[in-house]
């Protein structure tokens, strides 16, 4: 049984950029520079000596100069869910099956190990019509495991060679995308004849530079959480007697934060590169906050909203140190010592004797809960995970104790009571919007192209998007361009650099222009749910922060 909205949205077909819509046989390619790494180039040049440097490429209308052969792709979605990734597969085989209708695609189950475990499915019309234009990525399903070792490329060689596969494409985030550049080498150093493509995918908006100028998924997730944000903040607006705090997903960077806060104007919102910029301490925060909260009670308004991202902890000064030392601490086999000790007193005692003096005052502040969290639940990077740290109740308790100290000099005399809210999940696996539905399909279609000429170690890029699909640009660029060197696991690795928010950028600027008059007045909007059929000004619109970064 389907609902009538998936049924009219598998009937949805998405738009093309112009110049991929002239048919496979009339599109040429254009070369362009040859590219560097962002940083450390003679580093990645020396681990990427086959794939490092190319050139940029786009494709135009013209004849297609591509040999003419069998194509059989494999693909695999890598990470966390987006919004879209579905379209990214339906648009890679709908461009393989036009170009040759003996082409064949492959996916590969449960994301990296699929490939590992030779566990796919081929995909046929029947199969892939179920899942064009929706969420989530059940597909195929996706995972975590990640490509590193030269053992698992020579399992991933062997099965590639077994199906006569001659390109994989990764669909993932930086992570993903990196380990697609790392397998694109080995696959050229070991002439086996297998390309490799990346699409560029998460909802934190942290994969994104000169040429990507957005993550697909970005777009459908802010836009629910901007609705779930809209609707709370009607409610604090009705009840007007409590104080909304909201965490929202974005580990690393505040793309996600920053983009609800433009859509929804709500009364606070941190953003954790401000915090590292300003090195604002716990205390700082808290401070800001509660100037919003006696501000509006002075008014007779105790409600109010504020969003929190959920990796803020990590970008206060004394909390990214103790952070850092926490991961050099658990580095290697130390973390194998740490964790055959049987009781938490005696982690404890590791835990004092590794830290410094300063990280251990910082340490000791926080709760038993999270202090387990720091050390016993870690990410498949081996770092902690941030997430896990309920920021939104720990930064409401902190303004708690400073209206209470407000109020015994006299300061303050108004109410507080808080709620506290998570949006993740709910932002995940959404319906795409129409933009990441045309953005997605145009991915997969443009990496069949890539495949088709002959690219390898490259990321399918479509840009200019802040204009109409027609306008769009679609072409590739060599993943080593965005990479640099950083810490992992205690040792130098070549990654793909994460994009923060920019605090030059117009986006925060047009919000650090107007937060003061929003953290006093109530100035929210409310932008309801993502429209698929209207006008286009309402239903084909892009983000607020790349409607900005574009003007």
């Amino acid at each position: 049984m389907i609902t009538p909205l998936q049924k009219a949205r598998y009937e949805y077909a998405p738009k093309l950029p112009g110049m991929l819509r002239h048919g496979i046989a009339d599109i040429c390619v254009e070369e362009g520079d040859y590219t560097e790494s962002v940083a450390d180039q003679e580093k990645i040049k020396a681990l990427f000596p086959l794939t490092y440097g190319k050139k940029e490429i786009t494709f135009k209308k013209g004849t297609n100069t591509a040999d003419a052969k069998k194509q059989v792709v494999g693909v695999i979605l890598s990470g966390g869910q987006a919004p879209g990734g579905h379209n990214v597969v339906c648009g890679l085989y709908d461009a393989l099956k036009a170009a040759n209708g003996e082409n064949v695609l492959y996916g590969f189950k449960n994301g990296p190990s699929g490939l590992l475990n030779d566990d796919f499915i081929e995909f046929d019309d029947e199969y892939i019509n179920q899942f064009r234009n929706t969420g989530g990525f059940d597909i195929i399903g996706s995972g975590r495991t990640k490509l590193e070792t030269k053992e698992q490329f020579a399992v991933a060689a062997e099965v590639c060679k077994k199906h006569g596969i001659t390109a994989i494409v990764i669909i993932g985030g930086d992570d993903s995308n990196t380990n697609a550049a790392v397998l694109a080498e080995y696959f050229a150093q070991n002439n086996s004849g297998v390309q490799v493509i990346g699409c560029p995918k998460t909802i934190d908006g942290d994969l994104k530079n000169e040429d990507i100028e957005c993550s697909f998924g970005f777009d459908t997730a802010t836009k629910t959480y901007s609705e779930l944000i809209g609707n709370i903040e009607r409610d604090a607006n009705s009840a007007k007697k409590y104080w909304h705090f909201i965490k929202v997903m974005g580990r690393s960077a505040s793309h996600v934060a920053l983009e609800c806060a433009l859509e929804t104007q709500p009364n606070y919102c941190l953003i954790s590169e401000e915090v590292a910029e300003k090195k604002m301490s716990f205390s700082q925060i808290a401070d800001s906050i509660a100037d919003s909260v006696a501000a509006r009670a002075a008014n007779g308004m105790n409600f109010g909203v504020a969003i929190i991202p959920e990796g803020v902890v990590e970008f206060v000064p004394e909390f990214a140190v103790l952070i850092h030392e926490i991961n050099e601490l658990l580095a290697g086999t130390k973390a194998e010592a740490f964790n055959a000790l049987p009781t938490w007193a005696e982690k404890y005692a590791f835990i004092e004797n590794g830290l410094t003096k300063e990280s251990m005052e910082v340490f000791a502040i926080l709760p038993q809960s999270i202090q387990q969290q720091l050390f016993l639940e870690r990410d498949p990077h081996g770092n902690v995970q941030v997430s896990l740290i309920e920021s939104e109740k720990l930064f409401s308790a902190m303004v708690k104790d400073k209206l209470e100290a407000r109020r015994k000099e006299g300061k303050y005399n108004g109410k507080f009571n808080a709620l506290h809210h998570f949006l993740g999940y709910e932002g995940r696996c959404a319906f795409p919007s129409n933009f990441d539905a045309d953005y997605c399909y145009s991915l997969g279609y443009n990496a069949f192209m890539l495949i088709q000429y002959g690219y390898t170690g490259y990321l399918s890029k479509v840009s200019n998007l802040s204009k109409p699909a027609e306008e769009w640009v679609a072409g590739g660029m060599p993943i080593t361009k965005m990479m640099n060197m950083e810490r992992r696991h205690g040792e130098d690795k070549p990654v793909i650099k994460k994009a923060l928010v920019d605090l030059n950028g117009k986006p925060f600027r047009y919000f650090e222009e107007r937060r003061a008059q929003w953290a006093v007045e109530t100035c929210y909007t409310y932008p309801g749910a993502i429209q698929y059929y209207g006008p286009t000004e309402v239903c084909d619109l892009t983000t607020k922060t790349l409607k900005l970064e574009k003007e």
